[in-house]
């Protein structure tokens, strides 16, 4: 299955925002495969990943795994240097797994639909984060799963899925598939953010394939996670503008709340996300 090639699509459709993010991805950089004082990425039994570790004396034990999009690596997210270094210089460790490829003709993704057949997900964010605590002294406790596009996708899944494997949840343009999962198990603290003109993943969701597939609607997938949070209300606690982004948020009780942030932008990680998140992340009393 083409992933995110069906759930994002070709570069020429990205529109501005999208090929500034995609530059910004992929030149400019310094970034190399690393496992700490090694040259290679981390290897572990189901896969492998990449690091890169914040300056000595900042060390926190909180780290950001952030996943690419379909086509992708974890050296390319790595060499979203704006991203990585505003991550670093507050401490994180930013963990860039890489997906594998489910077809010959098929670019690295995540087997984040229900029936598809591949790596067990799962398992294998469940042995990177033990890895990475052993290795780089990260806190599980301290981790955010992040991902864009096919990397947001698989966010969704797997919080729906083993939502105790991370801290919080932070997908950047994507969401469910439909069918979408009935319900989900929590709680979870989740950050989604996602452009108004996204015509890769649209807010409402589109077909792909001739129908075969079938996006879901970002709104229908907030509403499965406001009931599965036991939110006593679908209106926001609060809403707001902060600049050109509007934001909602839900508090939905301890370990339980939702933050929606909608950009002007297209199919594109905005500027200035890794300080929203975090800064959101870190707040001791989550929503205020």
């Amino acid at each position: 299955m083409d992933q995110d090639r069906i759930a994002g699509g070709a570069m020429e459709r990205l529109g501005a925002a999208g090929l500034a993010f995609v530059a910004t991805a992929l030149i400019g950089s310094s970034a190399e495969a690393a496992c700490g004082d090694q040259a290679e990425a981390c290897k572990i039994a189901s896969g492998d990943y990449e690091v890169v570790l914040p300056d000595t004396g900042t060390e926190t034990g909180a780290a950001v795994v952030f996943l690419h999009g379909y086509g992708g690596t974890g050296n390319g997210v790595l060499k979203n240097t704006g991203m990585v270094n505003a991550l670093t210089d507050r401490g994180y460790v930013v963990i860039a797994p890489n997906g594998l490829r489910r077809a010959a003709n098929r670019g690295p993704s995540w087997n984040f639909f229900p029936g598809w057949e591949g790596r067990d997900e799962v398992a294998y964010f469940q042995e990177l984060l033990a890895d990475a605590a052993e290795r780089f002294d990260v806190d599980p406790d301290q981790t955010i799963m992040a991902g864009f596009s096919a990397g947001a996708f698989m966010v969704n899944y797997l919080a729906c899925q083993a939502p105790e494997t991370f801290a919080a949840y932070a997908p950047v343009a994507g969401g469910f598939w439909r069918p979408q999962p009935e319900a989900c198990a929590g709680p979870i603290r989740l950050h989604h953010t996602h452009g108004w003109t996204d015509t890769v993943v649209p807010l409402e969701g589109r077909y792909l394939r001739g129908r075969t597939w079938q996006q879901g609607d970002i709104y229908a997938g907030l509403e499965l996670w406001r009931d599965t949070l036991g939110c006593e209300t679908h209106a926001p606690g609060r809403a707001w503008s902060n600049g050109e982004n509007l934001l909602r948020h839900w508090n939905c009780g301890e370990g339980a709340e939702i933050s929606f942030t909608i950009h002007p932008g297209g199919h594109s990680i905005p500027k200035g996300w890794a300080e929203e998140v975090t800064t959101w992340f870190e707040k001791a009393a989550p929503g205020q």
